[in-house]
């Protein structure tokens, strides 16, 4: 063999060590960046699959959900709370700005002051009643509630009937009228004291009843009850029952 051919062969001998290193070295890598790859794609898939079953297993804590809920309908309630408040508060104000702004009403006082009446009727009869104050009775609107009275009828035949009474009653649909309390009646020389004293104007029949004291120059008569006749001045006794007797003391 000649130098030049071994020269030759060793040259070959030489790149093909290098070829076959080189090739050697760049499938070993790839296949270990492969290997590498394909390593943790599956610790990836093994980590997911693990948290899934994690996910799944672990359980929901009802408790936590209804404390969650229970503090969201806490809250609501005490934001309705809240509002109710507020819608309170302003009805409040606005209440009181009506009341502010509204002016009061005057009282209406019912009593009257200084009051006469006077009636005539058919036979021409005055009646004059007069009292220092006055006010509409609560019952019944016709009649008068009447206070520090006197009463003065006239007629014209006969004397004049003088009246006084702490109180009393003027009806004005019916003519009546009942004095009350410390009860005072004068006419020519008669003096009559009773607790109450009836008048019908329509009639000219008044009726003193309760404690009557008839005085008179001669006598002092005491009754349960006596008709006085306004026209004619007659009295007629009529003591409330038998055991009630008429006593007459003569001066």
């Amino acid at each position: 063999m000649s130098l030049k051919s071994l020269i030759q062969i060793i040259i070959i001998l030489i790149i093909t060590i290098i070829l076959g290193g080189v090739y050697f070295n760049y499938f070993a890598n790839n296949n270990k960046i492969s290997l590498e790859k394909i390593e943790t794609q599956v610790e990836e898939k093994e980590t997911q699959k693990k948290e899934s079953k994690v996910l799944i297993k672990k359980p929901v804590d009802k408790t936590k959900i209804n404390e969650s809920e229970e503090v969201k309908e806490l809250k609501n309630e005490e934001v309705k709370e809240v509002k109710n408040e507020e819608v309170k508060e302003v009805k409040n104000e606005t209440v009181n700005l009506e009341k502010k702004t509204k002016p009061k009403k005057p009282e209406i006082n019912n009593e009257v002051k200084d009051i006469e009446y006077l009636t005539t009727d058919k036979s021409g009869n005055k009646y004059k009643i007069l009292a220092t104050s006055g006010r509409t009775n609560s019952e019944n609107k016709n009649i008068l509630d009447l206070d520090n009275v006197r009463g003065v009828i006239k007629s014209k035949k006969k004397s004049t009937v003088y009246i006084v009474s702490d109180f009393a009653e003027y009806n004005s649909s019916n003519l009546k009228s009942n004095f009350y309390q410390n009860v005072v009646i004068n006419y020519e020389d008669k003096e009559i004291t009773c607790d109450y004293f009836d008048v019908d104007m329509q009639t000219n029949i008044a009726i003193a009843y309760n404690n009557v004291v008839v005085t008179d120059p001669q006598s002092i008569m005491k009754a349960g009850k006596i008709i006085l006749d306004i026209e004619t001045k007659v009295i007629n006794i009529n003591p409330d029952n038998n055991k009630n007797k008429v006593k007459v003391t003569i001066n």
